[in-house]
């Protein structure tokens, strides 16, 4: 179990990363939001990648948490799509930000090595869920392709609402995935 001091670094970490990148943030930053000295940030992560991969592994595991088994989705008639649409849409009107992984994966090649392949594996996972979500909904021939397109309408989605100031551009661009 996470100590609150910990806890409430990932929290601030990845507010300001989905804000504004991997470079929005230093320790001093974390510290003063979180209201300790520099030295806890380094006592907990002893550099910006060890905290940055902590936060994208953090992310990632809560992400794929929320969203559950896509099979348990469909024995509960829930559309596993639906449900995966929702949760990108939480997050630009609830939290007002970005994705974690699309704003890291924007900055891909001048990351961390360490960092990179937290994203890469969060891009990853979701691809295999939503894989497996098409399977499930009987479409297993081009689960894998429908998965990577899924994903990429919905990153780049977000990404044009936040630009556009405009929730309902999300909303259009989602709805060729339901139907």
């Amino acid at each position: 179990m996470m100590q609150d001091k910990e806890t409430a670094i990932l929290k601030v970490t990845e507010d300001m990363i989905r804000e504004g990148g991997y470079n929005s943030f230093s320790f001093r930053n974390i510290a003063d939001a979180v209201g300790i000295k520099s030295s806890s940030v380094h006592y907990h992560f002893a550099t910006k990648e060890d905290l940055a991969v902590a936060v994208t592994k953090h992310y990632t595991e809560r992400f794929l948490t929320v969203l559950g088994q896509n099979s348990d989705l469909f024995a509960q008639g829930v559309n596993p799509i639906e449900a995966y649409v929702a949760a990108f849409r939480s997050a630009l009107i609830e939290d007002k930000r970005m994705c974690l992984c699309g704003m890291l994966g924007a900055e891909i090649n001048v990351l961390p090595t360490r960092v990179a392949a937290e994203v890469k594996a969060f891009f990853q996972s979701n691809i295999n869920w939503l894989a497996g979500a098409y399977h499930v909904l009987g479409e297993t021939g081009l689960a894998q392709t429908k998965a990577m397109q899924t994903l990429s309408l919905l990153e780049g989605a977000m990404i044009t609402a936040k630009v556009m100031g405009d929730v309902s551009v999300f909303d259009s661009a989602s709805t060729a995935l339901l139907n």
